[in-house]
């Protein structure tokens, strides 16, 4: 398994947390982000720019994943794309998308989308919080311990 992480919007309270299991487990990872992004230092992690553009950092993961990979990113439409692939994703608040959930996320997310293109004034997400760190630990863990042998 290879690790992807989409980096342009990854929160700093998470990278301590990543690069531990990174590096307690020897797990090859890529950092894929469209600036300089760092999560600190490891030999198995490899940091990717890409150019500017709004999906060129999506597009290099879908590039790259493969079957039983892992991607941690909060961009519902890359975590479809990446499902499609047979690959996994865990979002920054700890939610794991499944080929039986993604679709809905998706349907909610353009739902929203289509709110506030038309005008309507609408609530953001909830600020990252401890809280959402944790939750996004104990995913993380459940989910290496369950397919890293």
């Amino acid at each position: 398994m290879i690790l992807y992480i989409d980096g342009d919007a990854f929160p700093n309270l998470l990278k301590p947390i990543v690069l531990k299991a990174i590096n307690r487990l020897e797990l090859k990872t890529f950092v894929i982000s469209n600036k300089k992004i760092d999560i600190g230092k490891s030999n198995f992690v490899n940091y990717e720019i890409v150019s500017l553009g709004a999906n060129e950092a999506d597009d290099r993961i879908v590039e790259l994943v493969n079957e039983h990979d892992l991607v941690i990113t909060a961009d519902i439409p890359l975590a479809d794309r990446v499902i499609e692939k047979d690959a996994h994703t865990i979002d920054h608040r700890g939610e794991l998308f499944t080929k039986d959930n993604i679709k809905e996320y998706l349907a909610m997310r353009n739902l929203m989308e289509e709110i506030r293109d038309s005008g309507e004034i609408t609530k953001g997400p909830k600020p990252f919080s401890k809280n959402d760190t944790q939750r996004f630990a104990n995913q993380l863990n459940m989910f290496l311990q369950k397919y890293i042998k």
